[in-house]
Protein backbone atom coordinates (compact mmCIF):
# COMPACT_ATOMS: atom_id res chain seq x y z
CA UNK A 1 0.00 0.00 0.00
CA UNK A 2 1.11 3.33 -1.05
CA UNK A 3 0.24 6.61 0.42
CA UNK A 4 0.07 9.29 -2.20
CA UNK A 5 -0.86 12.77 -0.93
CA UNK A 6 -3.06 14.73 -2.69
CA UNK A 7 -2.00 18.50 -2.52
CA UNK A 8 -4.77 20.92 -3.03
CA UNK A 9 -4.97 24.20 -5.25
CA UNK A 10 -6.48 27.16 -4.33
CA UNK A 11 -6.15 30.85 -2.46
CA UNK A 12 -6.77 31.10 1.45
CA UNK A 13 -8.98 33.63 2.90
CA UNK A 14 -6.25 35.82 4.18
CA UNK A 15 -4.77 36.10 0.33
CA UNK A 16 -7.63 36.66 -1.34
CA UNK A 17 -8.71 39.58 1.14
CA UNK A 18 -5.21 41.15 0.72
CA UNK A 19 -5.04 40.58 -2.91
CA UNK A 20 -8.85 42.12 -2.70
CA UNK A 21 -7.20 45.17 -0.79
CA UNK A 22 -4.27 45.87 -2.54
CA UNK A 23 -6.32 46.08 -5.86
CA UNK A 24 -8.95 48.51 -4.39
CA UNK A 25 -6.42 50.84 -2.77
CA UNK A 26 -5.04 50.93 -6.29
CA UNK A 27 -8.34 51.97 -8.04
CA UNK A 28 -9.12 54.61 -5.33
CA UNK A 29 -5.61 55.69 -6.22
CA UNK A 30 -6.60 55.86 -10.37
CA UNK A 31 -10.05 57.49 -9.56
CA UNK A 32 -9.25 61.15 -9.44
CA UNK A 33 -6.75 60.79 -12.10
CA UNK A 34 -9.27 58.81 -14.62
CA UNK A 35 -11.88 61.94 -13.51
CA UNK A 36 -9.59 64.90 -14.23
CA UNK A 37 -9.03 62.80 -17.79
CA UNK A 38 -12.44 62.92 -18.67
CA UNK A 39 -12.43 66.68 -18.11
CA UNK A 40 -9.72 68.02 -19.72
CA UNK A 41 -10.70 65.91 -22.81
CA UNK A 42 -13.98 67.14 -21.96
CA UNK A 43 -13.02 70.67 -22.06
CA UNK A 44 -10.50 69.98 -25.33
CA UNK A 45 -13.25 68.26 -27.48
CA UNK A 46 -15.92 71.19 -26.69
CA UNK A 47 -13.17 73.76 -26.97
CA UNK A 48 -12.55 72.31 -30.80
CA UNK A 49 -16.30 72.03 -31.44
CA UNK A 50 -16.63 75.57 -30.74
CA UNK A 51 -13.26 76.71 -32.99
CA UNK A 52 -14.77 74.44 -35.78
CA UNK A 53 -17.77 76.41 -35.52
CA UNK A 54 -16.02 79.78 -36.29
CA UNK A 55 -13.78 78.30 -38.61
CA UNK A 56 -17.17 76.51 -40.38
CA UNK A 57 -18.94 80.21 -40.36
CA UNK A 58 -15.48 82.09 -41.69
CA UNK A 59 -15.17 79.68 -44.72
CA UNK A 60 -18.71 79.43 -45.86
CA UNK A 61 -18.99 83.23 -45.60
CA UNK A 62 -16.09 83.48 -48.46
CA UNK A 63 -17.92 80.36 -50.05
CA UNK A 64 -21.17 82.18 -50.54
CA UNK A 65 -20.03 85.47 -50.95
CA UNK A 66 -22.43 86.67 -47.59
CA UNK A 67 -22.55 87.34 -44.03
CA UNK A 68 -22.68 83.79 -42.53
CA UNK A 69 -23.61 84.66 -38.18
CA UNK A 70 -22.73 82.22 -35.35
CA UNK A 71 -25.21 82.72 -32.38
CA UNK A 72 -25.83 81.29 -28.87
CA UNK A 73 -29.00 79.00 -29.37
CA UNK A 74 -31.24 77.64 -26.85
CA UNK A 75 -33.08 75.76 -28.99
CA UNK A 76 -30.86 74.65 -32.19
CA UNK A 77 -33.40 76.63 -34.42
CA UNK A 78 -33.42 80.72 -33.57
CA UNK A 79 -30.74 82.94 -31.87
CA UNK A 80 -31.37 84.28 -28.40
CA UNK A 81 -30.14 87.07 -26.40
CA UNK A 82 -30.77 85.69 -22.94
CA UNK A 83 -28.36 82.97 -20.93
CA UNK A 84 -24.42 82.38 -22.11
CA UNK A 85 -22.99 80.64 -24.72
CA UNK A 86 -22.58 77.32 -23.11
CA UNK A 87 -26.47 76.89 -23.70
CA UNK A 88 -24.87 75.97 -27.45
CA UNK A 89 -25.07 77.78 -30.83
CA UNK A 90 -26.02 77.74 -34.51
CA UNK A 91 -23.82 78.79 -37.69
CA UNK A 92 -26.33 80.17 -40.17
CA UNK A 93 -26.45 82.55 -43.56
CA UNK A 94 -27.64 85.67 -42.87
CA UNK A 95 -28.68 86.92 -45.31
CA UNK A 96 -29.83 90.37 -44.28
CA UNK A 97 -26.85 90.68 -41.90
CA UNK A 98 -29.01 91.10 -38.82
CA UNK A 99 -27.97 88.48 -36.52
CA UNK A 100 -31.02 86.64 -35.98
CA UNK A 101 -32.16 83.98 -37.97
CA UNK A 102 -34.66 85.31 -40.47
CA UNK A 103 -36.59 83.06 -43.20
CA UNK A 104 -34.79 82.27 -45.88
CA UNK A 105 -31.69 82.13 -43.79
CA UNK A 106 -29.88 78.48 -44.05
CA UNK A 107 -28.88 76.21 -40.77
CA UNK A 108 -25.10 75.19 -41.52
CA UNK A 109 -24.06 74.09 -37.98
CA UNK A 110 -26.09 73.14 -35.07
CA UNK A 111 -24.27 72.65 -31.62
CA UNK A 112 -25.81 71.58 -28.50
CA UNK A 113 -25.25 72.60 -24.87
CA UNK A 114 -21.85 72.02 -23.29
CA UNK A 115 -21.39 69.66 -20.41
CA UNK A 116 -23.09 70.14 -17.45
CA UNK A 117 -20.83 72.66 -15.28
CA UNK A 118 -18.87 74.08 -18.28
CA UNK A 119 -19.03 77.49 -19.32
CA UNK A 120 -18.39 79.46 -22.77
CA UNK A 121 -18.05 82.80 -22.08
CA UNK A 122 -17.03 86.61 -24.04
CA UNK A 123 -15.52 89.71 -22.83
CA UNK A 124 -18.48 91.82 -24.23
CA UNK A 125 -17.71 92.34 -27.75
CA UNK A 126 -19.89 89.11 -29.31
CA UNK A 127 -22.15 88.92 -26.40
CA UNK A 128 -25.00 87.19 -28.60
CA UNK A 129 -23.49 86.60 -31.84
CA UNK A 130 -20.26 87.14 -34.24
CA UNK A 131 -20.86 87.23 -37.80
CA UNK A 132 -18.16 86.74 -40.94
CA UNK A 133 -18.79 89.24 -44.33
CA UNK A 134 -18.20 87.52 -47.50
CA UNK A 135 -14.37 88.54 -47.13
CA UNK A 136 -13.99 86.50 -43.99
CA UNK A 137 -13.15 89.26 -41.45
CA UNK A 138 -15.22 89.64 -38.70
CA UNK A 139 -18.32 92.18 -38.19
CA UNK A 140 -20.36 93.71 -36.57
CA UNK A 141 -22.38 93.41 -32.87
CA UNK A 142 -20.44 96.16 -30.81
CA UNK A 143 -16.75 95.25 -31.75
CA UNK A 144 -14.25 93.55 -33.90
CA UNK A 145 -12.02 91.54 -31.85
CA UNK A 146 -12.37 89.42 -28.27
CA UNK A 147 -12.14 86.34 -26.11
CA UNK A 148 -14.04 83.57 -25.45
CA UNK A 149 -13.24 81.45 -22.41
CA UNK A 150 -13.89 77.47 -21.87
CA UNK A 151 -13.56 76.39 -18.61
CA UNK A 152 -13.95 73.01 -16.86
CA UNK A 153 -16.67 72.61 -14.06
CA UNK A 154 -14.47 73.13 -11.52
CA UNK A 155 -13.26 77.09 -13.18
CA UNK A 156 -9.76 76.10 -12.45
CA UNK A 157 -7.85 78.89 -14.49
CA UNK A 158 -5.08 76.68 -15.27
CA UNK A 159 -7.20 74.30 -17.25
CA UNK A 160 -9.00 76.44 -19.36
CA UNK A 161 -8.88 77.27 -22.81
CA UNK A 162 -9.49 80.76 -24.94
CA UNK A 163 -10.44 81.26 -28.34
CA UNK A 164 -9.18 84.75 -29.20
CA UNK A 165 -10.99 86.06 -32.13
CA UNK A 166 -8.63 89.14 -33.75
CA UNK A 167 -9.84 92.08 -35.68
CA UNK A 168 -9.66 90.13 -39.48
CA UNK A 169 -12.14 87.33 -37.48
CA UNK A 170 -9.14 84.51 -37.39
CA UNK A 171 -9.83 82.52 -34.16
CA UNK A 172 -6.46 81.71 -32.08
CA UNK A 173 -6.43 79.16 -29.28
CA UNK A 174 -4.71 79.42 -26.10
CA UNK A 175 -4.35 77.09 -23.44
CA UNK A 176 -4.26 77.95 -20.02
CA UNK A 177 -4.92 81.64 -20.28
CA UNK A 178 -8.42 82.20 -19.57
CA UNK A 179 -9.52 83.60 -16.30
CA UNK A 180 -12.78 81.50 -15.32
CA UNK A 181 -16.21 82.46 -13.62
Amino acid sequence: MTNKTVRQAGFTLIELMVTISVAAIIVMAAIPSFSETISNNRLVTQTNAFTTSLATARSEAIKRGLQVTVCKSANGSACTTAGNWEQGWIVFEDNNGDGDVDAGDDLIRVNSALHTGYTLRVGGSFNNWIAYTRTGMGAGNGGTSDTFRMCTSAAITSKSRAVNISTTGRARLIANAASCP
